[in-house]
């Protein structure tokens, strides 16, 4: 039996998957794509589900694994998933913890509220700009000014999100697909290549190399706009491996 179902795709998910192999806790993690499925560690305590799931498919998975607690360690930025996974475990009465990603500073930076205002602001001037808010917000972006010659993209290189840039019309070439974390250097790399006078990004922490995509924006003299991470309630990733803990 299951104790414990994480869902993750994210640095934390994957740390608390391996935190689980460590403590001898039997666990599952539900990943959307192959590609967060790899990063995982592979043990026999470990059981890796791949594929999105809508509440439906949330709930069959929480019953069919007997589990029983959630942790939702998804994107901070993925506000439905986040919505479905607890509103599934209402539904089935099932512990359900959300872990809550460390912030970091953001002085120095423009603060967009949501991608609306981000929108406004790239079309409040014609520079040209890399993109590293990922693939869920090109149809967004689709809506700048001149977006096909003016923005750069830097995502997953998975065929998923060729196809979606291909779709929307943004420029073959001036797509970077690549895997991350990125190390300073390679954020200046990309900066340069680009010729990216604007840097667009969310405010991912640590984990989602912010300080690294911040320093080289302040190496190469490039804007750099945030879009604000959605207010939520949650654990730290310690209080997190506490409750593990005293599930043993």
């Amino acid at each position: 039996m299951c104790k414990v179902l994480i869902f993750g795709g994210t640095t934390e998910g994957r740390e608390l998957a391996e935190y689980c192999v460590g403590k001898g806790i039997s666990a599952a993690v539900s990943v959307a794509t192959e590609y967060g499925a790899e990063l995982l560690p592979n043990n026999e305590l470990l059981e890796i589900l791949v594929g999105r799931l809508d509440i439906g498919d949330m709930k069959k998975t929480i019953r069919s694994l007997k589990c029983s607690v959630v942790i939702d360690a998804t994107h901070p930025y993925a506000e439905e998933v986040t919505r479905n996974i607890k509103e599934a475990c209402g539904q089935l009465g099932i512990a359900c913890y959300r872990l809550i990603r460390n912030s970091e500073r953001i002085s120095g930076c423009i603060k967009a509220k949501d991608m609306d205002e981000l929108v406004s602001l790239l079309n409040s001037s014609t520079k040209t700009v890399l993109s590293t808010l990922g693939s869920k917000e090109l149809p967004k972006l689709a809506e700048v000014n001149d977006y096909s010659r003016r923005i750069w993209i830097r995502a997953l290189p998975v065929d998923d999100v060729r196809m979606s840039c291909r779709n929307l019309g943004f420029c073959e070439d001036m797509l970077i697909l690549k895997k991350g974390p990125f190390t300073l250097e390679q954020n200046i790399a990309h900066i340069k290549q680009s010729g990216a006078e604007i840097l667009v990004t969310k405010e991912s922490g640590a984990a989602g190399g912010f300080a690294e995509k911040r320093e080289a924006a302040e190496v190469c003299g490039t804007e750099m706009i945030v879009l604000a991470r959605p207010q939520e309630k949650g654990f730290t990733f310690e209080k997190i491996k506490t409750i593990l803990d005293e599930m043993r």
